[in-house]
């Protein structure tokens, strides 16, 4: 299912759930990270040492709830927004998750928003909290009030101008330029920086392999190496070319298909004679 349809299966979701004493105490941290990519600046960015040193940079992160204090850090810092903030613990039947969203314009304190949970699906309606804007190149967090039960299934939401653009009106059409503009701004590889409008452009330029893009702008070459950004990039090579996705040429992947350290390569030479 994870990847296949890319939707993650209960029994993973259910790791991440901590104890009920744990989450009566105060806000933490729920690390929906289960894909072993090379990644750690939720580790390393961390005050509390609440997420364990990676001896492997594609290990999957090891969070020890006890130290979390739920600050928000490691979900601002998370490239692929897999880190969400929990606190469960005002005791009123309601819940308060913080969601990274990288998308504007940026939702206000006082806004009702739909909620949704990981399919997408709308569950129940929200009341934006607070937003706190990332620090430097760190994600927007925007943090909703919902319902206690729901707390470990709403994963995004909708804003009120973006259900009005879902029905057909003269009201929508109006907005769709502005929508178009706002797509395109949205971060298509995270890793160097590059916008769904930047490949886009390439695309119309000409460019048509997802190792055409790579080259001419560095989208791929990043820590993941392609791992989320080249799925996408071929969507839209396939969708503005009228291509087949399965019949765009995908990226070359060569040796080391992950990053090693350098001892690993002098393994040899430390142990002649």
């Amino acid at each position: 299912m994870l990847y296949e349809k890319g939707l993650v299966p209960p029994e993973l979701i259910d790791t991440t759930r901590p104890s009920p004493e744990r989450r009566a105490k105060g806000p933490y941290a729920v690390i929906e990270c289960f894909q072993e990519i090379p990644c750690n600046p939720c580790s390393i960015s961390c005050p509390f040492d609440a997420i364990l040193p990676m001896e492997d940079i594609n290990e999957l992160p090891r969070l020890v709830l006890d130290l979390c204090t739920g600050c928000g850090i490691c979900a601002g810092v998370c490239p692929g927004l897999a880190i969400f903030i929990v606190d469960e613990s005002k005791g009123d039947g309601t819940a308060r998750i913080s969601i990274p969203y990288e998308f504007v314009p940026l939702p206000q304190k006082g806004d009702q928003v739909l909620a949704l949970d990981r399919e997408g699906q709308p569950v129940s309606e929200a009341q934006v909290l607070r937003v706190q804007k990332g620090k430097k190149n760190g994600t927007p967090l925007v943090t909703l009030e919902v319902p206690r039960d729901l707390a470990h299934t709403i994963r995004f939401f909708k804003t009120r101008e973006e259900q009005e653009e879902m029905i057909p009106s003269a009201q929508a059409a109006l907005k769709s330029e502005d929508s178009q503009t706002n797509q395109e701004l949205t971060i298509l590889c995270r890793c160097e920086g590059i916008t769904v409008g930047d490949i886009r452009r390439l695309i119309q330029e000409g460019y048509t392999t997802v190792d055409e893009i790579k080259r001419i702008s560095r989208a791929g070459m990043g820590p993941c190496q392609a791992r989320t950004c080249g799925p996408l990039i071929a969507s839209e090579i396939a969708r503005l070319t009228g291509t087949a996705v399965e019949d765009v040429e995908p990226s070359a992947h060569r040796p080391p298909v992950k990053p090693l350290p350098i001892s690993f390569f002098m393994e040899d030479a430390t142990n002649e004679p």
